[in-house]
């Protein structure tokens, strides 16, 4: 592993506010021969053969290919580009979950392998490749082979147009149109501008439990790392994506899944001009925590406006959302609970990264509103616990370490929180060296990609909560963590023999 990590710097002018008027109105086949004479997404040269690789070479082979190339000089940044080039052009974005989780799970991966040790930092990268390789297949089975057609230059918007024209198909739901659109938006736009457009529009619908968000967030990251020469047919797959919907055009109709945007736009002119420079209070952070466990999603989007013109800071109503999520999660372990917790994180980046006041002021409103719409589909599915995070005892006398943390989580969940909140109140410094062995844990034993999107949402959020809520948090996201005492996943030695190959 001599090729080191790099990261890309992200380049762009901030947007203003007016360039959104408008808005408010609102990979390849699996097991395919390589003579397959159908046209496919052009890609830049220096990336190409290693998409082609990773597109043609049996999942069984893959490893011990990707493992060759890196050990001939291949950069870890160009392999991490070829894994996502080949995810957005080679499975269909619909659902925007499912096999297309191969997808969304890249940057989830680069952040673990960031945050990684050096002989570690290659395993969540080459575990994406054998992932994709299981979407691949499904998509070939599910979706008869969809591939990503090439553009269709003639049929183009002329470049000054290009942004009015997306704005237009993507309030229109119009799939076509927005394909060009985005397509020739690609070509003319900086990679700020068209972020605005799309920050908004990820945080539009509940469809798809919050994965329209995550894919925005983790697509923007996943650009900014690998270059966004790379963005067109990212940016394209992230457009099929969003207008992802059930039924006649949602433009048309009052679904459930697009009230709370249209509900909370009227809101924001309720919110102070100098609403970043309120108080922070955790006990405004409790009373909001608790008006969440029962609000509607109206009464939860309200509830935020209401803090805000109190003259609270902004802090408070975030962390009382990844309060929310890290309950909802505690109450009702699985796969909606662990959404809770990704899709506040990919509201939060958002939130601290869009240069656009209106839709700054506009994802805490949308979070609580899904938070509320989660807890509902959460009761769909079985009986939620009455633990209230802010009520868990902490215990902070027990003997306890982070070996046996770990050894409880995924054996013993309701424990491992408990365990850990007692660990965290005794000693807030014990909290890294836990980070460290939960996220080394879903190395060897994580097998989705949930532990992936998970771990590194969560790991990273942890430093977003106010220092006092952070041990409540951390303890209740122990419970989709994995534990020491699971099986390995059948990729770790896999993936180092085939790296120490000489």
């Amino acid at each position: 592993m001599a090729t080191p990590l790099t990261r890309r710097t992200f380049l762009g002018t901030t947007a203003t506010a007016g360039a959104l008027v408008g808005l408010g109105d609102f990979g390849f086949l699996g097991q395919l021969p390589a003579a397959d004479p159908r046209p496919t997404v052009e890609l830049h040269p220096d990336v190409a053969p290693l998409v082609k690789l990773i597109e043609e070479t049996p999942r069984d082979k893959l490893i011990e290919a990707a493992a060759a190339k890196v050990r001939a000089g291949t950069s870890y940044n160009d392999l991490l580009a070829a894994a996502m080039l080949a995810g957005v052009r080679g499975v269909k974005p619909r659902p925007v979950g499912f096999q297309f989780h191969a997808i969304l799970v890249i940057h989830s991966a680069h952040q673990a392998a960031l945050a990684a040790e050096d002989k570690d930092r290659w395993l969540p990268l080459f575990w994406a490749l054998d992932n994709f390789k299981v979407s691949q297949a499904t998509n070939q089975r599910q979706n008869a082979g969809w591939m990503m057609p090439p553009v269709d230059d003639a049929k183009l918007p002329a470049p000054a147009a290009a942004r009015k024209a997306f704005v237009e198909a993507m309030d229109n739901w119009d799939e076509e149109a927005a394909d060009r659109a985005v397509a020739a938006l690609a070509r003319v736009a900086s990679a700020t501008e068209i972020l605005e457009l799309f920050w908004r529009y990820g945080c539009r619908d509940f469809r798809d439990i919050g994965h329209k968000a995550i894919y925005v967030a983790n697509a923007s990251r996943t650009l900014n790392t690998i270059g966004w020469r790379h963005a067109e047919p990212v940016l394209r797959s992230l457009a099929l994506a969003l207008l992802e919907h059930e039924g006649d055009n949602p433009a048309k109709r009052d679904a459930d899944a697009d009230r709370p945007f249209r509900e909370n736009l009227p809101r924001l002119a309720a919110i102070p001009v100098d609403w970043r420079s309120g108080k922070v209070d955790p006990k405004a952070t409790a009373d909001f925590l608790a008006t969440m466990r029962t609000a509607t999603p109206a009464e939860a989007s309200a509830a935020v406006v209401e803090l805000l013109k109190k003259g609270l800071h902004p802090q408070c109503v975030w962390d009382g959302l990844f309060l929310t999520a890290a309950e909802l999660l505690l109450r009702q372990p699985g796969i909606v609970g662990l959404h809770c917790v990704t899709t506040v994180n990919a509201l939060y980046h958002a939130y601290t990264t869009t240069g656009v006041e209106e839709t700054r002021k506009l994802l805490p409103l949308q979070g609580a509103a899904f938070l509320a719409m989660f807890r509902g589909a959460m009761l769909g599915r079985g009986k939620l616990t009455d633990d209230k995070l802010d009520a868990l005892p902490d215990r902070a006398d027990d003997k306890v370490g982070v070996e046996q943390v770990l050894a409880l989580a995924g054996k013993d969940r309701p424990a491992a929180a408990a365990r850990a909140l007692a660990l965290l109140t005794a000693d807030p410094a014990q909290a890294g060296p836990l980070m460290a062995g939960a996220r080394r844990l879903i190395f060897s034993k994580g097998n989705n990609a949930h532990d992936y999107k998970f771990s590194s949402a969560a790991l990273e959020d942890y430093l977003h909560v106010s220092p006092a809520w952070r041990p409540r948090f951390l303890a209740a996201c122990m419970v989709q963590l994995r534990g020491s005492g699971e099986a390995d996943n059948r990729l770790i030695e896999q993936t180092r023999a085939a790296l120490a190959k000489a």
